[in-house]
C-alpha cells in the first residue's frame, strides 16, 4: 500500500511565492492549498484537513508566529515548515523554537526536507 503525501498549506501575503510553491509541491507530489493571510487561513473550511504548514512570518495583520500561537491555543497541532525574506531576529528565533526555518529564496529540495522533518516530528 503506498502511503500519500500530507495535505501542505502554504500561508504567504506574496502572489508570487504562493503561485511558485504550490507549483513545486505538486510537482513533487504533494496535495497542496494556499493562502494570503493567516486570517484566511483560521476560517477555512480545510484547515483541519492540512497536515503541514508552510509558513510566511512576516505578513500583514497576523503574522506567521501569531499563527502559530494561535493554532496551540485552539488545541489545533500542525507541523510548521517556517520561511522569511527579512532578518527579523526576534520573530526568526521564535520560529526556529517552533519548528525548521527558511530563508528565502530557498531549494525546492530544503523545503520538501524541511517538510518530511516536520511531518515525522508530529
Amino acid at each position: 500500500m503506498t502511503q500519500s503525501l500530507p495535505l501542505i498549506a502554504v500561508i504567504d501575503d506574496d502572489l508570487s511565492v504562493r503561485e511558485s510553491l504550490l507549483d513545486l509541491l505538486e510537482v513533487s507530489g504533494y496535495p497542496a492549498v494556499t493562502y494570503s493571510s493567516a486570517q484566511d487561513f483560521l476560517v477555512s473550511p480545510t484547515m483541519s484537513e492540512i497536515q503541514c504548514l508552510v509558513l510566511d512570518i512576516s505578513m500583514p495583520g497576523m503574522n506567521g508566529v501569531d499563527l502559530n500561537l494561535e493554532l496551540k491555543r485552539r488545541k489545533v497541532y500542525i507541523p510548521v515548515v517556517f520561511m522569511t525574506g527579512h532578518a527579523q531576529d526576534a520573530l526568526i528565533n521564535e520560529a526556529k523554537r517552533a519548528g525548521t526555518c527558511l530563508f528565502k529564496p530557498f531549494a525546492g529540495r530544503d523545503l520538501k526536507e524541511a517538510i518530511q522533518e516536520a511531518v515525522a516530528r508530529k
